[in-house]
């Protein structure tokens, strides 16, 4: 019972940080919308930030999930292309609000804060991510293609985000795919 009321806590808190924003949604609303008492938000949380903190982690765990189980079969030419595919249904979602990511970096623009520095740590990943991928394909300066590479995701998350979601996703893809011609892969 205790984990299911922290499951409606969180899955509650994550969907309207999400769609109103980190600093916007209150403790209360999140209260009222998850039907939990406060004595048993603060018994799984011991703050707001805490409950921010946890709602990233449970985000960046289910992308981590998805995207190991989808190179699980495929090389690493086809694991890097099919970030862009993933990121296309991504956006088609209808709930798409930009990146939960990007968003808690800019409302916790300090670099030092906790929350900005698990949004930070969440992008570091996609960058490893693509720099395993590129190792493996044994292409030169591995570290500048994964960069660039996350540059056009990123750039993709927050033009879809400003503009509504379009063919960004599958433009980006076809400029990663050039990119990798370009490094013989």
């Amino acid at each position: 019972m205790a984990s299911s009321k922290r499951e409606l806590l969180l899955s509650t808190a994550q969907d309207l940080f999400y769609r109103e924003g980190y600093h916007a949604t209150g403790i209360d609303r999140i209260l009222a919308e998850s039907g939990v008492a406060k004595m048993t938000l603060y018994k799984h949380f011991k703050s707001k930030d805490e409950l921010i903190m946890a709602a990233l982690e449970e985000r960046h765990g289910r992308m981590v999930a998805r995207m190991e189980a989808a190179e699980r079969h495929v090389e690493p030419r086809a694991a890097i292309l099919g970030t862009f595919d993933a990121l296309q249904e991504f956006l088609r979602a209808e709930d798409f609000s930009g990146c939960a990511f990007i968003h808690a970096a800019a409302e916790f623009h300090d670099r030092n804060h906790p929350i900005h520095a698990q949004a930070a740590a969440h992008k570091a990943y996609i960058e490893r991510h693509y720099l395993c991928q590129l190792q493996r394909l044994g292409v030169a300066q591995p570290e500048v293609l994964a960069r660039q590479l996350q540059y056009l995701l990123e750039g993709v998350l927050v033009m879809a985000h400003m503009q509504g979601p379009a063919q960004q996703a599958q433009e980006a893809r076809a400029a990663a795919d050039v990119l990798l011609q370009h490094a013989g892969v």
